[in-house]
């Protein structure tokens, strides 16, 4: 039986993050919740609130005999423009900033390195202001907001 490891990424609206990271091949599992805060349990209205400093997050379980960390780094890079702090396409506040929460040293050196090598490659005008630290607690989202896109048959966020 293969050994999974976990990977942590805050991308602005969870659910299309969690869809992109269902379609790669060797990722287990995905589950969509809250980090990064200062509350226990929060809820998605706490969360909204602004009030609680979490971000909505994807906790990617995968199989590293299958996929590199580096692979879901690209798409961690690719689903969002990493460049605006605090806000995705019309999601505005902390939830929805752009933070990789590394679980091992390797993942942090990982992330930091392709941090660094995107900011250079000159793909962005600004410059990228995703926050890299240790993992910190992961708060399962409420059930509805699991695989929300793939209930809906919808492969992608819908935004009006």
């Amino acid at each position: 039986m293969a050994t999974t490891q976990t990977a942590m990424f805050g991308a602005g609206c969870f659910w299309g993050v969690e869809a992109a990271f269902r379609q790669v091949p060797g990722v287990v599992d995905t589950a969509v919740g809250y980090a990064g805060g200062t509350t226990t349990d929060p809820t998605e209205e706490d969360v909204e609130s602004g009030r609680t400093g979490h971000a909505e997050v994807v906790q990617v379980a995968y199989d590293p005999g299958r996929v590199a960390y580096e692979q879901l780094l690209k798409v961690f890079w690719a689903s969002h423009d990493p460049t605006t702090p605090d806000a995705r396409g019309a999601d505005g506040g902390g939830p929805y900033r752009s933070a990789i929460f590394v679980h091992t040293p390797e993942q942090e050196a990982a992330a930091r390195a392709s941090k660094e090598n995107l900011d250079r490659s000159g793909r962005f005008r600004r410059p990228i202001v995703t926050e890299i630290a240790p993992a910190p607690p992961f708060y399962r989202a409420e059930e509805y907001h699991q695989r929300y896109l793939e209930k809906r048959g919808l492969a992608h966020c819908v935004t009006s």
